[in-house]
């Protein structure tokens, strides 16, 4: 039990909060303290834990953080059996220690609160970067933060500033996509929408940046394999959403699995301490990426044992191991009372955690309430939220002037992911449709259409089923709908949850429709029925077979609870497609390094005849409306700039079409560098517009002049004096930088 008596100065809570946390510590034991710093997760993880379990390891261990919310295979867990869980384990931490410590809860709600039933899921990451709107990303994340903590949860593993490079790669889809820029500005979003305005609120949590500080350009595409990184790269393509999240105030920082460089980062003092508490100087909590402490020893073969990794990840930085349970509890008591390891240490990392559960009105009440989390979860206000995320996102990469429908057709829906849910929300999300509060693409074509609607899938993921009779409903409809692409999985494909063989699509080897789908394809394409292919797919796949085949092609992402009412009113023109590609889309499995920001180059042999380095099927940027817009040439404020100035950009745009919709104007630089190669083209910046028929704007958008220089090795950042040219479609405006700067 608490210590009775009188109240000590920690239990009080007009204190300031650096004086509770120091009053608390100095009361605490060596155990308690290695406790505080270590976590657990109820499930099944290397070890069976269930809840009485984790009650054991808080009173017996003092572990001081839980997850209880779920995981990879979760099939969902319902709202109130999550409160009583939250509730019980706190009055454990808060009723049956010595001091009453109560518990920090953490959960992975990358797109909404996905591994309990029926909460309100948004579109992937890739989904959410297509709409290029930050606006409504900070909005959805947000709610995610209230639902999260309408459920007792107080830190959130979001979101993903990892830049995704390769389609190969299993977590592709959770990125927001190849650009630094449109990546930093989505990831700032998020942090601005779960923490609100300050952890004191209500109805915010701590925001996790992960995976620190490159993981999304690993070895052979392959899951946590090796990031062999120039300083150059790591410092310009990937640490930069990293510094946009620290900018925004992000509360936490997790490492990614890799070694970079040969150092694996759970355990390297340059990456945790030497850069992101050094250089970026952020001073909030350094969580590890679930067993990443387990793997210097098991995997990376750098640490000898348990003890040794323990010793090696809290020395370069690291302050709470998510799921280190009992045994990095004891070997971190057992460090300090041999004398390799400094309690102090322990004792700075302690007082990170201890402020963060201070701030957050833990030990003034740790519990929350079963009717307003019912209440909350799944909101129909929430799940608007959501529909006008997927709206927004939703891309549409060719039409040959089919779309949209008029609504009185015959249509025919096939393919494996129109009547199918856990599909829909795809990897992160409860693995059980009924957990699902959503409709299916299929369910919602049917609403919406006139006309008769017909459905036989024809083929799954990887297997035909009855191509046959899908091809003989085809032949008598005007339109074949064709809902192709992926399934659910996590990081290294089909891992939890409704998973597929090794080898099975979707693979890393494999990133074309398989087989199966194409022979869906190719017979409802022989029987001259228009058709459209929707692509419900966590990563870009080379479609170019499908592109030739179909009248259109829309990009879907995975959309979430409401992406298959999003998908049918864009179909009918309910919706004018709005997304555009936050990734480029490839011609084929070979061309899995292809991005718009790719380097300048020698060309030393047939030179006039090279092909062109970026020739994709769609390029970043791209996406279609049911309307068309006109773009003048960008003009600047100013046209020569110096350090610390930002050039204002302006561009009128106008809808030339017979119907409203939204142009995105994106404006890349262009320069070449005295001394560094640059990129032929980067994003800069960008702004959505929405236009009725025949309305003209003018956008502006701000281009930060410290924005067009580079991360020099050795030098640090810096903008070279010269010119630059400011991109608009196919118009630029040249500006000239004057000065040094460095």
């Amino acid at each position: 039990m608490p210590e009775s008596g009188r109240e000590a100065e920690y239990q009080q809570s007009k204190l300031p909060v650096s004086r509770r946390v120091s009053d608390l510590l100095e009361r605490m034991t060596l155990e308690e303290k290695a406790g505080q710093l270590v976590g657990t997760w109820a499930g099944t993880m290397h070890r069976e834990l269930d809840v009485d379990d984790v009650k054991d390891l808080i009173r017996e261990k003092h572990l001081g953080c839980a997850a209880p919310f779920g995981w990879g295979g979760s099939a969902g867990t319902e709202v109130g059996e999550i409160v009583d869980i939250v509730n019980e384990l706190q009055e454990v931490a808060t009723e049956e220690t010595r001091l009453g410590i109560p518990l920090f809860l953490n959960v992975d709600a990358v797109h909404g609160h996905a591994y309990v039933a029926d909460a309100t899921v948004f579109p992937n990451g890739l989904g959410a970067a297509a709409t290029w709107n930050p606006d409504a990303i900070e909005e959805g994340a947000s709610i995610t933060a209230t639902e999260i903590a309408a459920t007792g949860a107080h830190q959130n593993y979001s979101p993903t500033c990892d830049v995704g490079r390769d389609p190969r790669w299993g977590r592709v889809f959770e990125t927001f996509g190849e650009s630094p820029r449109l990546v930093a500005e989505m990831a700032a979003a998020k942090v601005r929408g779960y923490q609100g305005d300050g952890l004191e609120a209500e109805d915010t949590v701590v925001s996790t940046a992960k995976h620190f500080p490159a993981y999304s350009e690993p070895e052979r595409g392959e899951d946590a394999a090796p990031v062999d990184v120039s300083e150059y790269k790591l410092r310009n393509t990937f640490v930069p959403p990293f510094e946009a999240a620290l900018d925004a105030g992000v509360e936490s920082v997790m490492p990614c699995y890799n070694s970079i460089n040969g150092e694996p980062v759970h355990g390297s003092a340059r990456w945790l301490t030497d850069l992101l508490r050094g250089d970026l100087g952020f001073d909030g909590t350094i969580v590890s990426d679930w067993g990443g402490v387990r793997h210097l020893t098991d995997d990376h073969k750098t640490a000898a044992d348990l003890r040794e990794a323990t010793y090696d990840a809290r020395t370069a930085g690291l302050d709470v191991a998510s799921v280190g349970n009992d045994l990095e509890a004891e070997e971190l008591v057992d460090l300090v009372e041999s004398g390799d390891l400094a309690e102090s240490v322990l004792d700075a990392s302690v007082e990170r955690v201890l402020e963060r559960k201070f701030r957050m009105g833990l030990f003034e009440d740790p519990y929350v309430d079963k009717r307003e989390a019912l209440d909350t979860v799944g909101a129909a206000d929430h799940q608007q939220s959501a529909l006008e995320v997927v709206r927004d996102s939703l891309t549409l990469c060719k039409n040959d002037d089919f779309l949209p429908l008029s609504g009185d057709e015959d249509v025919f829906v096939g393919g494996p992911n129109a009547d199918n849910l856990v599909h829909q929300v795809g990897g992160w999300s409860v693995e059980s449709e009924e957990h699902v509060d959503g409709t299916t693409i299929l369910e919602e074509i049917r609403a919406h259409v006139d006309g008769d609607v017909t459905h036989e899938q024809g083929a799954g993921l990887h297997e035909t089923i009855d191509v046959e009779a899908a091809a003989e409903q085809a032949a008598d409809a005007d339109v074949a709908v064709l809902a192709l692409g992926e399934g659910w999985y996590l990081h290294e494909f089909g891992a939890g949850g409704p998973r597929t063989e090794t080898g099975e699509f979707p693979t890393r080897e494999q990133i074309d429709i398989p087989e199966a789908q194409q022979e869906l394809v190719d017979a409802v394409a022989e029987t001259g029925t228009p058709v459209v292919g929707v692509l419900v797919t966590g990563r870009p796949l080379a479609v170019e077979r499908l592109d030739e085949q179909a009248e259109a092609v829309l990009m879907a992402y995975f959309p979430g609870t409401m992406g298959g009412k999003a998908v049918a009113e864009t179909l009918v023109g309910e919706n004018d497609p709005s997304g555009r590609l936050p990734i480029t889309v490839p011609r084929s499995g070979t061309q899995v390094d292809v991005h718009h920001d790719h380097l300048h180059q020698p060309r030393p042999i047939g030179d006039s005849e090279h092909p062109d380095s970026y020739d994709p099927l769609y390029p970043f940027g791209h996406g279609l409306t049911y309307t068309e817009f006109e773009t003048d040439q960008p003009v600047v404020a100013e046209e020569v700039l110096g350090p610390g100035d930002t050039a204002e950009v302006s561009v009128a745009v106008e809808n030339v079409g017979d119907r409203a919709g939204t142009e995105i104007v994106q404006v890349y630089s262009r320069t070449e560098s005295k001394t560094l190669v640059m990129p032929e083209r980067r994003l800069q910046a960008f702004e959505r517009v929405d236009l009725d028929a025949g309305e003209e704007a003018t956008v502006s958008v701000n281009v930060p002049v410290e924005q067009l220089g580079v991360y020099a090795p050795g030098d640090g950042h810096r903008v070279e004096p010269g010119h630059y040219d400011l991109v608009v479609g196919d118009e630029a405006v040249t500006i000239r930088v004057e000065g040094d700067y460095v």
